[in-house]
Order: structure tokens, then sequence, then C-alpha cells
């Protein structure tokens, strides 16, 4: 019996005849010679069928082949220097498991709302298939990375009795006699476990209830939130940067055959992972903006015009330093000798793909604090056991939040978020 292996494990059975269970993606045929495209979730490759070298029967059924009919595939593993994978299967013999009619994505072009109508079909093409290889990929490093630096992952809530932020842009949910909303964040949570742990992260859901219909926005994203004990920011830019140079390595390393798919050169991407990354401060950047040509004043936030201009300034992700409070969360720590602006950064990806990063040292003054959540209209009762965490041995502590879909988006080069989560909620789409 010939081995079972996957399309991926291909090139170590070079001139061996194996077995494996495909899809068909797309077949071709010319006279005595078929060509089927296949694919089996670890990779795709071409199967090649050749009529003197099978019986009728089976070179009869490889022309009668449906896309997506299921099939065990038996052949001969060749190299194949003409394809992304490199490698193809001479076809010697063809079993069906489960057949298809009428797949519904054909190789013709599509229009996206018909595609994300079926994206439970679409997550099968090529381009899906690569990115949520990358996306597992990114998943699997951020493990890495802050196990190797000495954090423990620590689960926040989902539902919470108040808004992290004070944004009313929240999900509401009525939860037996009280209001509750879906978290936008468990920032405040890694806080108090960064009081517990000294380095802690979170990664997991969350959500966010504005109405935007940009490409930059979903309801429903992943969030990637370490809090550090002990730690003032220039610290905190440090860890951040290292950990996107780290991401970026770990694709390339890990992901080659992906981002051939994708057509992103990793080449492109390894300037990425030198460091430091550049750092310019808010002022610095709307001086550049105007400069530039925009109308923007200081105290205005950055839109995604303002921020592709400035990254377009940098051949790497840029930390733009210190923001307005008028603009920024209450719980953030004023930068000293300033009575405008806190110690924050974003970090914003080149090539016009704005922030995917956003982080502060935090104010650890038990009665600024207090003074800060009265000025943003906050209730002090649903913020007192955030209070609490500088009552009892406050410490200078900072963190961040980078959200997995924005960075995916970049280093994927996707036009789009919905295409970096596998079943994208927006404001108008909840199915499938």
């Amino acid at each position: 019996m010939p081995e079972q292996i996957t399309i991926s494990e291909a090139p170590q059975h070079v001139n061996e005849t194996v077995k494996i269970g495909v899809w068909l993606t797309d077949k071709r045929s010319s006279g005595k010679i078929a060509f089927l495209q296949l694919r089996d979730g670890t990779a795709f490759f071409q199967g090649v069928v050749r009529k003197n070298d099978v019986s009728e029967a089976v070179f009869l059924q490889a022309k009668e082949l449906r896309q997506e009919t299921s099939f065990w595939v038996t052949g001969e593993i060749h190299e194949d220097a003409r394809s992304h994978f490199g490698y193809e299967i001479q076809v010697q013999d063809i079993e069906v498991v489960g057949t298809s009619e009428d797949f519904p994505i054909t190789p013709k072009e599509h229009g996206i709302e018909f595609l994300l109508d079926h994206r439970h079909l679409w997550l099968r093409s090529r381009r899906p298939f690569a990115i949520m290889h990358i996306r597992n990929e990114v998943i699997r490093a951020t493990y890495e990375f802050f196990n190797q630096e000495g954090f423990i992952k620590m689960d926040p809530p989902i539902l919470t009795g108040s808004a992290p932020e004070g944004t009313t842009e929240l999900f509401h949910i009525d939860y037996f006699d009280h209001d509750a909303y879906l978290s936008q964040s468990g920032q405040l949570y890694e806080e108090a476990g960064a009081m517990a742990f000294g380095k802690v992260f979170s990664f997991g859901p969350t959500f966010r209830a504005e109405k935007s219909k940009t490409r930059r926005h979903l309801t429903e994203f992943w969030m990637i939130e370490p809090e550090m004990a002990f730690m003032h920011q220039d610290e905190s830019l440090e860890i951040q940067e290292r950990y996107v140079a780290y991401l970026v390595s770990k694709v390339i390393d890990n992901c080659g055959y992906d981002l051939k798919l994708l057509d992103r050169d990793p080449e492109d991407l390894k300037k990425f992972t030198k460091l430091p990354f550049p750092r310019i401060s808010y002022d610095k950047a709307i001086d550049m903006l105007q400069e530039g040509g925009f109308d923007t004043k200081w105290g205005d936030d950055f839109g995604s015009p303002e921020e592709t201009y400035l990254s377009d300034q940098f051949e790497q992700p840029v930390f733009v330093l210190n923001y307005p409070k008028s603009i920024k969360p209450f719980y953030m720590l004023p930068a000293e000798g300033r009575d405008d602006v806190y110690v924050c950064a974003d970090l914003l990806a080149p090539e016009g793909y704005g922030e995917i990063i956003g982080g502060s040292e935090r104010e650890v003054d038990y009665d600024k604090l207090a003074a800060a959540i009265k000025k943003a209209g906050l209730s002090q009762e649903d913020y007192q056991w955030y209070l609490d965490l500088r009552e009892y041995g406050s410490v200078p502590h900072s963190g961040f939040g980078m959200g997995l879909e924005r960075f995916l988006a970049w280093i994927c080069k996707s036009d789009h978020l919905r295409e970096t989560i596998p079943f994208p909620r927006m404001l108008n789409r909840l199915q499938p």
C-alpha cells in the first residue's frame, strides 16, 4: 500500500508512490492528458493524468470530476519548477469520496459581497488559505514571544459592567437584572494581572459597536494586550518593536509558500525586522502634515490619509509619541512638564496601513486617576476596583494593544480587514 501523506509532505517523497486525500479546485484537459488542480488544506498542487499511464476508467473519471469533489489520489511525486509549490503528482488512481455539483465559487471573478455571502466556501480558495495560514503563524509566534519574555497569559472577561475607555460604542446586553457590555478591551483587567504577576498578556476577541464601514474596522476582532509592572513607556516601546519584528521574521521563516500565493515578496518584509523603529512626537507629526499640505491642526486626531502620509515618510513602522489628552482615554499618564499630552504612542505600519498598536504608560496616582475618571464623566463606583490598584502598592506600569487583523492586513497587503478573519462581522454583516 502506498504511504498516505499530505501535499505539504510531498517534497520528502519525490519519485515515491503516495496516496493523498484531496479536493479538486480546477481542471483542464488536452487530448490524452488531464491537469487537475488539487488542494488538501496544507497546500495546492497539480495532478497530471496521462491516458497512456492509467486505465480507461481512471482517465474518464479524471475528465468528469467536478470542482470541489473530494477523492483519494494515488500517484508518484515529481518536481515541478513552474508551480508555486514546486512539486506535482503523476496520477495512477482516483477514488471519489464525495461528489460536488455546481460549486458556486468558480475560477471566474466574483464580487466581494457574493464572496462574503459564501465565506464558508470562499475559505477554500488560495488567497484566504494563505492569509489564514499566516494568521495561524502570527498567533503561534505571539505565544512563543511572550512566553520567552516571561509573560503569562491572563484571560479578561468578555462580559463587562462598564466601558474600559469610556465610550458609548458598546454592544449592550441584558445581564439578568443588570446592564452589561461586550468587552472592547481587556486592558484594565490586564493591569490587575500585572500587579499580581508582573508581566501578563491577553489574546482574545473584542467588540466595537462603532458604525463604521471603512476598510480598517470590524465589529468583532482579536487583540493582543500586554501589561508590564515596574515599566516605563520607553521600555514598553522596545518590547513593542521587538514583538513586531519577531512576528515578521517568523512569517518570513515559516510562511514562504503562503507569501508566494499572495505575491508578497519576503525581501520587502525583511526591512521591517531592523530595529529600532523611528520615533517622532505628535508635535513633529503635525508639522510634517502641515508641510505636506494637510489642513491639520494641533489637537486633531489622525485619520487614514494622515497616517498614510506619515508612514510614507519612513521605510519602517514609525512610533508617534505623546498625543493630546483630548483624543486619548483617561487612564494614561500625563507627560512630565506638559499639561496637554499623555505619555503614549501609536505604531503606524508602512505602506498605508495605519495604526496597528496603541499603548501608553498608565496613571499611578489614586487621586489623579479618580479626578480623571470624574472629568471623563464616568462613575467612580464602576471603576472603584480599578482605583484599588493604585491604593495597594501602586507602581509605574505600561502596556499596549495590537489588533491582530490590522497587523495581518499589513503583512498580507490586504485591502480590507474582512479578509484577515475567518468570518468577518461588520456593520451590515452577521452571516454566515
